[in-house]
C-alpha cells in the first residue's frame, strides 16, 4: 500500500462523491439511520472544504479511498459543551469533519489522524451517537469522550480531543 494524503481539487469533486456515498452505506448497515441524512454532505459542501483549503483526500496507489476536512478552530459549534468538558479549553486547536472512506480501505483512519498530528497536536472530533464504528476508532485513537455539543441545525454529537 503506498498511501498518500493531499489537499483535494474541484476537479475530484466525482470520486470524493463516490467514497461519500460508500460510507453513507456503510452507515445505514451498521444501524446509523439518522446521520448524513439527505444530500449532506452534498458536493457543495465538499467544494466549500476545498475552497478553504481544508478539503483532504486519501489516495492508495494514486485512487481515492478516503476523504476528511481538516479545519482550524474555533469551530463555533464547540464553544459550549454539554455534561463535560474539553480536555483542553486554551490551546488552539483543529478540528477533523466528515471523514468518509471505502469499506475496504483499511487504516484509513489511522493515516488520516498521523497526518492532522503531525500538523497540529490539539485535535477535536465528532459524531453521531448512533455511529458505533466512528466512536470506536476514535477511540481506539486515544481521543478522550468529552462531552455533547450540538451542530447548527441542533442536532446532537458526541464530542472528543486529543492532545499530543
Amino acid at each position: 500500500m503506498n498511501r498518500t494524503i493531499t489537499k483535494a481539487t474541484p476537479q475530484q469533486i466525482d470520486d470524493i462523491m463516490n467514497v461519500i456515498a460508500a460510507a453513507k452505506q456503510i452507515m445505514r448497515q451498521s444501524g446509523n439511520k439518522h446521520q448524513w441524512t439527505g444530500t449532506y454532505p452534498s458536493a457543495n459542501v465538499i467544494l466549500n472544504d476545498i475552497d478553504a483549503g481544508a478539503g483532504y483526500v486519501v489516495e492508495d496507489e494514486g485512487t481515492i479511498v478516503a476523504y476528511f476536512a481538516f479545519l482550524p478552530g474555533p469551530d463555533p459549534t464547540y464553544a459550549k459543551i454539554y455534561e463535560g468538558q474539553w480536555t483542553n479549553d486554551t490551546q488552539p486547536y483543529h478540528v477533523v469533519h466528515r471523514i468518509a472512506s471505502y469499506p475496504d480501505a483499511y487504516g484509513c483512519f489511522q493515516s488520516i489522524m498521523d497526518f492532522c498530528f503531525a500538523h497540529d497536536s490539539n485535535i477535536r472530533i465528532d459524531t453521531h451517537r448512533d455511529n458505533k464504528i466512528m466512536q470506536h476508532v476514535i477511540l481506539k485513537q486515544g481521543f478522550t469522550y468529552c462531552g455533547i455539543i450540538y451542530l447548527l441545525s441542533g442536532d446532537e454529537r458526541l464530542a472528543y480531543q486529543k492532545t499530543k
